[in-house]
Formats: C-alpha cells, structure tokens, sequence
C-alpha cells in the first residue's frame, strides 16, 4: 500500500511537473491581426513591435466601457510619448455611426479600430464582453487580459513595468 501511494504522488508530481513546464512553453503571442481605425488608417499587431499596446474592446452602449473611457484617455495620454500604443476595438454589433459620434463627441486621441465581422474579437480569444482590456509587451506577448474595468493603479504599474523592460 505504502509503495503504491509513493508510486501515485511520484505520477502525479510528474504530471504537475509536466503541465507547469507546458504552461512556461506556452504560446501567449498576441494574434497576428491588422485593425483598421475609423479614418481608414490599418495598423497591424506585427507593426506594435516593439511598442507596449492596451487593446480595448468595447462598446457605445455598455455603461462600464463609456465611465472608463475618461482615465482610458488619461492613460493614453500619460504614456502616449513612450512607445506606448492604444487600439479601442469597437464591438461589431456596435452601429459604425455611433462609435464614430462617440468617438468625435468626446475627443479620444487614440486608434479607434471597428470590428465588423468579429473576427478581432475571435482573434483576441473569442471576446464576448465589455469591456475587455488586453496588454501586449514589447515583444508582441499577451500579459494580462482584464474583464470589466480595470484597476488604474495596478493597470498604469504594469504598462510602466512593462515601458521598462528591453523590446
């Protein structure tokens, strides 16, 4: 009895071994997709290398998306001169017309991308709810996914942690 229960704790620290090590070797690289903002301007996941990207999606009718867009703009705007990149994915049930006025009415000084097929949303994981926010590195890896509204502080500590490291 004693030597089976050794024999299973060995298979199982073998198997926990095994999916921390598959865990470390897996693929977190952000997709490989070209947003196209509202202006007709594309920008692809390949050409942010390099740059530490917040990807947001969101929508204009979705009252967390629309209370969190002002510190959006703040922190676009905090760390928009240090290779720092911001993409808001507009939903694709969301009207072109109202992301467009939305977009107008208040100012937003980043890449506003609509998504009119959902295929961004799949891209990034099969997004479904707003609003989700998405941090890329330098390097072109996911580091962390956000549902609903972010914690500023910690968000703005790790796009500062993330500024710091080497592309």
């Amino acid at each position: 009895m004693k030597l089976r229960n050794t024999i299973l704790g060995l298979v199982a620290l073998g198997v926990a071994g095994f999916a921390g090590y598959a865990a470390l070797l897996r693929d977190n690289a952000a997709p490989a997709v070209t947003f196209t903002s509202l202006t007709g301007k594309q920008v692809s996941t390949a050409d942010l290398r390099g740059r530490v990207v917040l990807v947001n999606f969101w929508a204009t009718d979705c009252p967390v998306c629309v209370k969190e867009m002002p510190r959006m703009v703040t922190t676009y705007n905090k760390y928009r001169q240090q290779d720092f990149e911001f993409v808001a994915v507009a939903m694709r049930y969301d009207p072109p017309n109202y992301v467009l006025n939305y977009t107008e009415k208040n100012a937003l000084p980043f890449t506003v991308a609509l998504d009119p097929m959902g295929k961004l949303a799949q891209a990034f994981g099969e997004v479904k709810l707003t609003p989700t926010t998405i941090v890329i590195d330098r390097r072109g890896n996911i580091v962390t996914r956000i549902l609903g509204e972010p914690d500023f502080a910690k968000l703005e500590a790790l796009i500062e942690k993330k500024l710091a490291e080497p592309a």
